[in-house]
C-alpha cells in the first residue's frame, strides 16, 4: 500500500515509538502519584514532554494543557470560554471551512440565549478576508475560532493579519493548528494568539493525545472546564494523564522542531511533482485551495467526469481520501468544497492527497501512473465525457 492520507493521520515515527515503549511496559506509573518512584518518573516524563511541545511553539511550559486531541481542545475553548461568560451576551465568530469539531459546538452554542454565532465566508481559495473580519466584529464579539491550515484543501489562513485585527479589537483568537503543527512554523512569541489546538497523530505521534496551548497574556484565566474530576492540568482538564502518549507527542514535537523546514521543502517538491504529472497527463482536472499559500503536503484535486469513490476503489492499493476523515460516513458533499464555490458534482469528484514524512518519489510516481490509468478508464465509461474529449 502507498499511504497518501497523511492529513487524516500519520504513522508513528520509529523514534517516537521507541520513546514511548518504556512507559507502555516497565516504566508505568501515574503521573499524579508523587509518593513513590514510579509516579515521580511518570511526572518527570510528562514535564519533559510538556517542555518539548512548548519549545515547538515558543511558549511557557505552564501554557501547555494535555487533552485527548484537537477535537477536545476545540470544544474546551468554545464551551469553556462561553461558560465563563454565561452571565452576559457574547458573539462568537468562526469560518465556513472549519472542522466539524468547531462548527458543531458553535451550532450548539447558538441555541443558548446569551450566545450569537456568525459563520464567516471565504473566497474561492478558502481564505478569510481581513476586511470581512473587521466589518463583522462587534462590541460583544468574544472569540474568533479559525484553522491555521485547512484539513481538506490545505489553504493557509493569514494568521498574523487576523491576530493583529483580533488584538486591536480586544477579541480572543483561537487557532486550530491540528494540520499545520510540525509542518509550518507557528511562533507564538511573535503572534498574539490566545488559544492553539494540536493533535499528536497529525505530526507522526500517537493517536489519542493532543494539547491546548493557553497563552497567559490575559488574567484571570478565562476558561472554565467542561469535564469535572481531579485537579490535573490546573483543574482545566481532569483525568489520569496518558503518559506513554504524552511522551510520544513530546518526542514528535521535538523531531518536528528540528526537521520542519527541510521536510516542508522535500514534501512540497513531491507534492508539486504529483500535481505536475497529473495535470499534464489528464485534461479537466483542477486544484482546490490556494495555489501557493497551502500546506506543503496537501493536494486537493477535482477529477471532473470521475466519481471520487469509484476512483478510490479502482486504485485500492493507494490510501487516499475524498475529504475529512471525520465526515467519511456522510454522503453529503464536503462543506469545505461547497464553501469555496464547488458544485455538488465537482465536490464528489475531488480526491485529497496527503503526503508525509515517509512518502518517497517512487511512491508519488507509482501513484501517478495508477491514477492516470484509472481516471482514463472511468472517463471512457462516462456518457458526457466523450463529447468533451472531442472538443
Amino acid at each position: 500500500m502507498i499511504y497518501l492520507d497523511n492529513n487524516a493521520t500519520t504513522p508513528v515515527d520509529p523514534v517516537v515509538f521507541a520513546a514511548m515503549t518504556p512507559y507502555l511496559t516497565w516504566a508505568f506509573g501515574n503521573a499524579s502519584s508523587s509518593g513513590h518512584l514510579a509516579g515521580e518518573r511518570a511526572a518527570d516524563a510528562v514535564a519533559h514532554a510538556r517542555s518539548q511541545v512548548a519549545a515547538l511553539f515558543r511558549v511557557q511550559t505552564s501554557e501547555v494543557i494535555w487533552t485527548s486531541g484537537a477535537t477536545e481542545s476545540n470544544n474546551l475553548v468554545l464551551l469553556g470560554l462561553c461558560r465563563a461568560t454565561e452571565k452576559r451576551k457574547v458573539h462568537i465568530l468562526t469560518v465556513a471551512t472549519e472542522h466539524s469539531s468547531v462548527l458543531s459546538p458553535c451550532a450548539a452554542l447558538a441555541n443558548q440565549k446569551n450566545v450569537e454565532v456568525t459563520v464567516l465566508p471565504v473566497d474561492k481559495n478558502g481564505m478569510l478576508s481581513g476586511d470581512v473580519l473587521r466589518q463583522t466584529i462587534r462590541p460583544t464579539t468574544l472569540l474568533l475560532s479559525i484553522m491555521s491550515a485547512n484539513n481538506e484543501i490545505g489553504t493557509l489562513q493569514p494568521i498574523e493579519e487576523i491576530a493583529a485585527i483580533c488584538k486591536a479589537k480586544g477579541v480572543f483568537l483561537h487557532v486550530d493548528a491540528a494540520q499545520s503543527a510540525g509542518k509550518i512554523p507557528l511562533r507564538l512569541d511573535h503572534i498574539p494568539i490566545d488559544f492553539v489546538s494540536i493533535s499528536g497523530h497529525k505530526m507522526n505521534g500517537p493517536q489519542g493525545i493532543g494539547a491546548l496551548i493557553i497563552r497567559r497574556r490575559r488574567n484571570p484565566l478565562p476558561l472554565q472546564p467542561i469535564l469535572w474530576g481531579g485537579t490535573q492540568e490546573r483543574g482545566i482538564r481532569p483525568g489520569t494523564l496518558a503518559v506513554p502518549n504524552i511522551v510520544g507527542m513530546g518526542q514528535a514535537a521535538e523531531i518536528a522542531l528540528h526537521i520542519c523546514a527541510d521536510e516542508a521543502q522535500r514534501v512540497s517538491h513531491l507534492r508539486d511533482r504529483l500535481w505536475n504529472t497529473l495535470s499534464t497527463s489528464l485534461p479537466e482536472i483542477y486544484l482546490n485551495g490556494h495555489p501557493t499559500l497551502r500546506l506543503p503536503n496537501n493536494l486537493s484535486v477535482v477529477f471532473r467526469y470521475v466519481d471520487a469513490e469509484a476512483l478510490r476503489l479502482m486504485v485500492s492499493d493507494l490510501a487516499l481520501s475524498t475529504g475529512s476523515a471525520c465526515r467519511s460516513a456522510s454522503n453529503a458533499p464536503s462543506h469545505v468544497l461547497k464553501a469555496i464555490g464547488l458544485s455538488d458534482s465537482d465536490a464528489r469528484s475531488t480526491i485529497r492527497f496527503g503526503l508525509g514524512r515517509f512518502t518517497s518519489q517512487q511512491d508519488v510516481d507509482l501513484a501517478s501512473a495508477q491514477l492516470i490509468s484509472a481516471v482514463q478508464k472511468l472517463r471512457a465509461r462516462h456518457p458526457e465525457y466523450a463529447g468533451v474529449e472531442k472538443k
